[in-house]
């Protein structure tokens, strides 16, 4: 391991001078430790800072919901408000990770979590990602696992979070505190797409801290959900999963809003599955024609062809699930 280090912020303010000198935010350290060690990260200087008061769950404006960015995966799951307002956040955290590591994770970690992209944990392999310029391994090698959506010619990796594919399809904005000041950005753009750039991996100013996410206030009554699909059911990452929460009154849908994971190089919104829903009556004949609309745009590779039909029928199965008519 590269030699670095440690110190523990006892404020944001000395996170923050710390962060702009080029050191690393680390809670959980569920990923960026792994990470260390495989000798993919080699940080400086490490920044501690799991004793901020950054750990709460509470009402946002007009109904909506703050998560402080060390709040744990394990306690956002689990806390009244998210399972009752927003079930979609309390599956997809629970159905990360394991529970030992959802009860060390962070909210913060968790969107910041670098891909499972077995080239570039492989520091033998080329990865523009890990390495940039140095090519894309994955793109002639065995791609099961990679994206089919979003991708480029510098690199095809998946983003993993599940916690982030629901983020993104409620709407969800990230709080940030840097050197400047505060900034809020919407979810969908906190996360970058690779272009030629895969190395830059979420919009974040030099030493900039995450504080927390914000999920807006949405219409009532709203049901969602997650479905994960995965190669076994314990301590996987999606093969494709989907994001669902439905507004629906007097019979018809009036708000949509689906995200799909395990298929983009980011979480997937999916807004013409969206747009097909609004003003329809939910029926086992929508969900399919909607499903159909998923995979708009894919470009699979060699070895993930199967996940453009896969993509259609999790995001049919979960309108199902979350609409009815299943």
């Amino acid at each position: 391991m590269h030699p670095f280090t440690y110190t523990r912020a006892a404020s944001t303010r000395e996170a923050l001078a710390a962060g702009r000198r080029g050191g690393r935010y680390i809670a959980g350290g569920t990923t960026l430790v792994d990470l260390m060690r495989d000798g993919v990260e080699q940080p400086d200087t490490v920044i501690d800072i799991s004793t901020l008061p950054l750990d709460e769950i509470r009402a946002a404006e007009r109904g909506g919901l703050r998560l402080g960015a060390l709040v744990t995966m394990a306690q956002a799951a689990a806390h009244p408000k998210v399972r009752t307002l927003f079930p979609v956040v309390s599956q997809a955290l629970e159905l990360s990770a394991s529970a030992q590591l959802r009860n060390m994770a962070t909210i913060g970690g968790n969107i910041m979590q670098r891909t499972r992209c077995t080239y570039f944990r492989d520091i033998t392999a080329a990865c523009n990602k890990r390495d940039p310029g140095s090519g894309c391994a994955a793109r002639d090698g065995y791609n099961r696992t990679h994206a089919i959506l979003g991708t480029s010619t510098d690199c095809v990796a998946t983003h993993p979070s599940d916690a982030a594919v629901a983020f993104t399809a409620l709407g969800a904005s990230v709080h940030l505190l840097g050197p400047d000041g505060e900034r809020h950005l919407p979810f969908a753009d906190f996360l970058l797409r690779p272009g030629n750039t895969p190395h830059h991996e979420q919009a974040l100013q030099r030493g900039e801290l995450i504080t927390g996410l914000e999920i807006p206030a949405l219409p009532r009554p709203l049901a969602s959900g997650y479905l994960k699909v995965r190669d076994r059911q314990s301590y996987e990452f999606a093969l494709t999963s989907a994001a669902v929460a439905l507004h629906v009154r007097r019979g018809v849908i009036r708000g949509a809003k689906v995200a799909a994971g395990g298929v983009g190089t980011v979480p997937w919104k999916l807004p013409a599955v969206e747009d097909h829903l609004i003003g329809e009556r939910p029926s086992a004949a929508l969900w399919k024609a909607a499903a159909q609309k998923a995979a708009d745009g894919a470009r699979p590779l060699a070895h993930n062809r199967f996940k453009v039909e896969l993509l259609k029928r999790t995001v049919e199965r979960q309108l199902r699930i979350v609409g009815g008519h299943a």
